[in-house]
C-alpha cells in the first residue's frame, strides 16, 4: 500500500453530474487529493469545479444519452489514457403523486437513475478490465432504495435496481473493477429549504436521524474518497449507508409506552 492510500495523483476521474451539489463536492475531493477529474452535466457550470489550484475538465453530457457518454469517456481517455475511477451521481426526481404521474415522467426518472449509471459503466468497462490496476465504479444510491419514498416511487425503485446492479457487476466485472454504492442520506444542500421548509424544519428533520442532525456533501464525499482508494480495496458490491444512523421508527413517537422518552436529540 503506498505511503499515503488517499493520494490519487496520475489518476482519471469522472464525476457524472459533477457541476452542481454532491458531485461538485465529490469532484473537488478529487481534485484535492490529486487527481485528474473529468465532469459532465448538460450544461456548463458558471464557474469551472476547482480545488488545490486545479480544475477540472468539463464535457456536455446527458448520460442518458449512449452517444453521449461515449463523447465522456473518450475525452477521459484522451488526457491520460486511463479512466481509474466513476462515480455514477447523475440523478435525482421532484416529488410527484404516484396516483397520477405519467409514464413518460416514470421513464426519465429510471433512465436518469438506473439505465444512465449502468450504460456508462459498461462504456468504462473495457479500458478498466484491460489497464494495469483495474477500476473503481461508486454508484451514488439513495436511502431511498431501502425504505418507502411516497412521492417518489419510480425514484426509490430506480435506487434499489441502482443497489442490486452494484452487486450483480461486483460478481461479473471483479477482481479487476471494484463496484460500490454509496447510500446517502438527508442532507442539508442549497436546495434544502424545498423539502423541508425554514431553518426549524432543517432541524426538526434532522432531529429524526440517530445523529441528531442533517449530513452534508464534504462527509459524503470523504466516504466516496475512501471507497475509490486502495484502503477499501477488499470491499466490492457492497451499499455503504452514508446517512446518519438512519431515521427514527415512526411507532417511537406514536406509542405511548416508556421507550418514547428515547428519542434522537434526547438524554437518557
Amino acid at each position: 500500500m503506498p505511503d499515503n492510500p488517499l493520494d490519487m495523483t496520475g489518476r482519471t476521474v469522472i464525476v457524472t453530474g459533477g457541476t452542481a451539489g454532491l458531485g461538485r463536492v465529490i469532484a473537488r475531493r478529487f481534485l484535492e487529493h490529486g487527481a485528474h477529474v473529468v465532469v459532465c452535466a448538460r450544461r456548463e457550470p458558471d464557474e469551472p469545479v476547482a480545488a488545490a489550484g486545479r480544475e477540472a475538465t468539463f464535457v456536455a453530457a446527458d448520460v442518458r444519452d449512449p452517444d453521449q457518454i461515449a463523447t465522456v469517456v473518450e475525452e477521459a481517455m484522451r488526457s491520460t489514457g486511463r479512466i481509474d475511477v466513476l462515480v455514477n451521481n447523475a440523478g435525482g426526481a421532484p416529488p410527484v403523486e404516484t396516483a397520477t404521474v405519467s409514464p413518460r415522467f416514470n421513464e426519465k426518472v429510471i433512465a436518469l437513475n438506473l439505465l444512465a449509471p449502468m450504460t456508462f459503466s459498461q462504456a468504462v468497462h473495457p479500458v478498466m478490465s484491460a489497464q494495469d490496476g483495474g477500476g473503481v465504479i461508486i454508484n451514488i444510491s439513495s436511502v431511498s432504495s431501502i425504505r418507502p419514498t411516497p412521492a417518489g416511487a419510480a425514484y426509490g425503485a430506480a435506487k434499489a435496481g441502482l443497489d442490486n446492479l452494484t452487486q450483480t457487476l461486483a460478481h461479473e466485472w471483479g477482481p479487476a473493477i471494484r463496484v460500490l454504492s454509496v447510500m446517502v442520506g438527508l442532507l442539508r444542500t442549497e436546495q434544502a429549504h424545498l423539502y423541508y421548509g425554514d431553518e426549524a424544519g432543517i432541524e426538526a428533520v434532522g432531529g429524526t436521524l440517530a445523529m441528531g442532525r442533517l449530513g452534508n456533501p464534504d462527509e459524503v464525499a470523504d466516504v466516496v474518497l475512501f471507497c475509490a482508494s486502495p484502503l477499501a480495496s477488499f470491499m466490492s458490491g457492497a451499499s455503504v449507508p452514508v446517512h446518519g444512523g438512519g431515521e427514527v421508527p415512526s411507532y417511537l413517537s406514536a406509542s405511548t409506552g416508556e421507550v418514547t422518552r428515547y428519542r434522537p436529540g434526547s438524554k437518557p
